[in-house]
């Protein structure tokens, strides 16, 4: 039965087992229509055995995953699912406008050639053959052709993978344009600084638990620790992490940073003792730190 007013994807109960390893144990989510979210975890969590659930290449174990409130292979089959995957080469003799081309012709309501080509970014390399392009310029042509068929949602496996500093840019921008059409987006990355700047919300996973859901401001607000900065030459980093509440220091030429569980003794030590320092700057947990804490720490969910 089809539950058209529902979410995106909704994982209830869900556990897949390989062998004696669960690589999901009793995973429940929901992700909403129109959400951008960002699947997070360490090699081994489970992220590519959900992503092969969610897109029906495999089916649970027990527990149950529908999107759009359907099987996910007939909502994949009928054109409402995308997927820009890691695995699978691309036709090598082919340009790049004739590969996109002859994908978006397999769909039944594809978006115009001209649109995909320019969204994806590919307008100045169009009639390059496929297999000239670099890493980069693949990925790519792996996002229109994950596009072509207008999916009502989209499916990103390690995107940004061989692309530099500035194509990263230029694909999220042009993530960003699909997305605020109202489509919804899911993506695997090991980049946590593309998860903070780019998602509504993360999944954490780890050893086939769901271990944190939230918000991205709501995960990393959970982390106790803060880190304190300042300017300080000739520092003497052994002095620095016997200060009240410091659990590890170090620096580089003369900016100190400290990992604080209790900022203010930590600063007040710091006037106690006359250090001569300058530019003190407190900040919160980034992702990289919420995502270390919650992956090392026992479970707990972040609403």
């Amino acid at each position: 039965m089809t539950n058209e007013t529902g979410d995106a994807v909704r994982f209830t109960a869900v556990v897949k087992r390989y062998g004696a390893i669960r690589a999901l144990d009793e995973v429940t989510f929901a992700v909403a229509r129109g959400e951008t979210v960002a699947l997070l975890g360490p090699n081994g969590a489970g992220k590519s055995t959900a992503i092969g659930l969610m897109l029906g290449l495999r089916r649970p174990d027990a527990g149950e995953v529908l999107a759009f409130g359907q099987r996910p292979a007939a909502a994949r089959g009928a054109g409402r699912i995308g997927a820009m995957l890691q695995s699978g080469g691309l036709l090598p003799g082919v340009t790049v406008a004739e590969l996109v081309g002859m994908v978006r012709d397999l769909y039944p309501r594809p978006l115009p050639l001209a649109a995909l080509l320019e969204q994806a970014n590919l307008r100045n390399i169009a009639r390059q053959k496929v297999n000239t392009l670099s890493g980069g310029q693949l990925q790519r042509v792996r996002f229109a052709l994950a596009i072509a068929g207008d999916p009502e949602l989209l499916f990103l496996d390690e995107p940004t993978v061989a692309m530099d500093v500035e194509a990263r840019q230029a694909f999220w921008a042009s993530m960003r344009g699909f997305a605020a059409r109202g489509r919804t987006v899911l993506f695997a990355t090991h980049y946590l600084e593309e998860a903070d700047a780019v998602a509504d919300r993360v999944l954490l996973l780890r050893r086939g638990k769901l271990v944190a859901a939230g918000g991205v401001a709501a995960i990393k607000s959970a982390v106790a620790l803060r880190t304190v900065r300042f300017t300080l030459p000739g520092t003497e980093l052994l002095s620095l992490r016997a200060l009240p509440g410091v659990r590890d220091a170090d620096a580089h030429g003369d900016t100190v940073q400290l990992r604080t569980a209790d900022t203010d003794a930590t600063v007040r030590a710091l006037y106690a003792g006359g250090y001569p320092l300058r530019d003190l700057e407190v900040t919160g947990a980034d992702l990289e730190d919420a995502f270390l804490s919650l992956t090392q720490t026992p479970d707990h969910a972040v609403a």
